[in-house]
């Protein structure tokens, strides 16, 4: 095939997996609805500069995705599929982008194993399809470290200004993490060379100044107008996540080992032979990719709060190994016995799992018995609806899965085109049907009451007690309320107590877990109880005092 034929063959590919059915499932409780509303809320008030949750600031982020998803909001309504939009968008920048690069560095045969790898795996395939800032922030990363091998390998200024810009852009999505992770992958390529002299001052003064100037297109503006102490608890939060774990998010140290190697599949397989001592004629961009996967897993393996995502930015240098292992097999005509075992071993595992799902969803009832938490069993009971013949994804991708291994063995590219492409259609199609039903049976009860409750009653309050979720600020559509009780000082969060015993102006409603359903109506008996639904209880308190009537 042509360089040509490859693009528009990437192109779409990417186009037709990573945008059907983005709409299909809602945002997911916490980073998809806590940035997704961030969003909405700088189109409702109009401040771009600074990120805020329920119209309290949010220092968490800076706000370059969120400038994204407002854009897309913008054009294409508030809404699930704008929300996701600019991932999607970004999956197929960086497929093309890894196919350009690779075909630039090596040949169109190892830019599309490149590209491939990425859109055949598990969560790489399905990060594109998400509203978190990780794709669009791995990306700039990715790029700052790409332009930056380019600028030691050829001595260019052009290289290193290229490189700034993206390093900038990675600081305006996420903090200055994205400085961090191209300085010291630099570093330890410095290292590696004895610290002898690889590039000139000249480049390094430009690439620093190209960092600032992208990245004062907010701090800077921002530090102007006044916002020291907005940077104050910005930066505390900085240093808090790296020494101090977050609740629910403690970790052991190899977490993200395992969700690398498992959740990379199958490409994590095939780079496994890719680690050791190879030639290669870009032994720069080689090593700065080899460099970048360690310090990515090394530094948030050491960070107390451990994410599945934090460690997604190694993705993209493990798809680069597992491409250059598959262009070595493919030019020797053969690949490791070993790998093809793991991969089908590790792949019948997956495929269990995905029978095993549904299955399970449909014998629910005979497990009731065996789950301790109450929570649990109130949301499996929640009526969904299943066709009986979902389990028969998993069989399918295992059937494709096991053609593409005996393909192997005598069609060596066929075989791994069927194996990348199996994982990807089975992810289209498991995204579209099943994990709806999945989401049905947690969150969609609640996220439901909120949807209806901003058609039927949308001048009211709501909120949930006991437990944390940003869903109801996005699905009922919070308003900014004038009622300055309602708010407390330096906090996003609701002034819980005033809803729950002040004279509030409007009615408020009230959601919690359904084991906390007795222990609610025991702590406030005035607060009328509406319905269980799933896994939740819904309450109403009347506004105080009642409104006069006309009579």
């Amino acid at each position: 095939m042509t360089s040509r034929a490859y693009t528009i063959l990437l192109f779409f590919l990417s186009i037709i997996f990573y945008f059907s059915f983005l709409g299909r499932v809602h945002l997911f409780d916490w980073d998809e609805i806590n940035f997704a509303e961030s969003a909405r809320e700088m189109l409702v008030t109009g401040n771009f500069t600074q990120v805020q949750i329920n119209y309290r600031p949010f220092w968490e982020k800076p706000p370059l995705f969120f400038w994204l998803q407002a854009l897309s909001m913008q054009i294409l309504g508030v809404n699930e599929w704008a929300a996701r939009f600019p991932n999607a968008l970004f999956g197929v920048i960086t497929l093309l982008n890894l196919f350009w690069i690779g075909s630039r560095l090596y040949s169109p045969r190892m830019g599309f194993w490149w590209a491939m790898a990425y859109f055949g795996s598990f969560l790489p395939h399905l990060y594109f399809k998400s509203g978190i800032i990780d794709p669009v922030f791995n990306y700039f990363i990715f790029l700052g470290v790409y332009f930056l091998s380019q600028s030691l390998e050829q001595k260019s200024t052009r290289y290193a200004v290229f490189s700034g810009i993206a390093t900038g852009f990675a600081v305006l999505t996420k903090g200055p993490v994205g400085f961090l992770l191209v300085f010291l992958t630099f570093l330890c390529f410095w290292a590696s060379e004895r610290f002898r002299a690889v590039t000139t001052f000249r480049n390094v003064l430009l690439y620093a100044v190209s960092v600032a100037v992208v990245s004062s297109a907010w701090f800077a503006v921002e530090l102007w107008r006044g916002g020291g102490w907005f940077f104050k608890m910005f930066i505390e939060y900085q240093i808090r996540l790296f020494s101090t774990p977050d609740a629910g998010h403690e970790q052991p140290f190899f977490y993200h080992f395992v969700v690398v190697f498992l959740g990379c599949f199958p490409m994590s397989v095939f780079a496994l032979s890719a680690f050791g001592k190879k030639t290669d004629r870009h032994s720069v961009f080689r090593k700065k990719m080899i460099f970048l996967f360690w310090v990515v897993m090394i530094l948030f393996s050491i960070v107390k709060t451990k994410i599945v995502h934090y460690s997604s930015m190694a993705y993209l240098p493990l798809s680069f190994l597992a491409a250059q292992s598959l262009d070595r097999a493919f030019q020797r005509n053969s690949i490791a016995k070993w790998q093809i075992w793991l991969t089908g071993i590790i792949g019948t595992i997956f495929s269990a799992l995905l029978v095993g799902l549904p299955l399970f969803a449909y014998n629910k009832s005979e497990f009731y018995r065996y789950i301790k938490d109450p929570f649990a069993v109130d949301c499996l009971k929640t009526p969904v609806v299943w066709g009986g013949w979902e389990y028969l994804i998993g069989v399918f991708y295992w059937l494709l899965l096991l053609m593409g291994l005996l393909l192997l063995r005598r069609h060596l590219q066929t075989g791994i085109y069927t194996i990348f492409m199996a994982t990807a259609l089975c992810l289209l199609i498991y995204t579209a049907i099943v994990v709806p039903k999945i989401e049905g049976y947690s969150q969609a009860p609640a996220i439901n009451f909120y949807k209806k409750l901003q058609k039927t009653n949308p001048d009211s309050y709501v909120t949930t007690i006991w437990f944390k979720s940003y869903a109801h600020y996005f699905y009922f559509r919070y308003p900014r309320y004038s009622q300055k009780d309602f708010y407390q000082e330096n906090t996003y969060q609701e002034n819980q107590q005033w809803l729950l015993h002040g004279k509030i102006d409007k009615n408020a409603y009230f959601v919690v877990k359904s084991n906390d359903i007795e222990r609610f109506r025991q702590e406030y008996p005035h607060i009328s109880f509406l319905k269980k639904e799933g896994g939740f209880g819904f309450f109403k308190r009347e506004v105080y005092p009642p409104p006069r009537s006309e009579d």
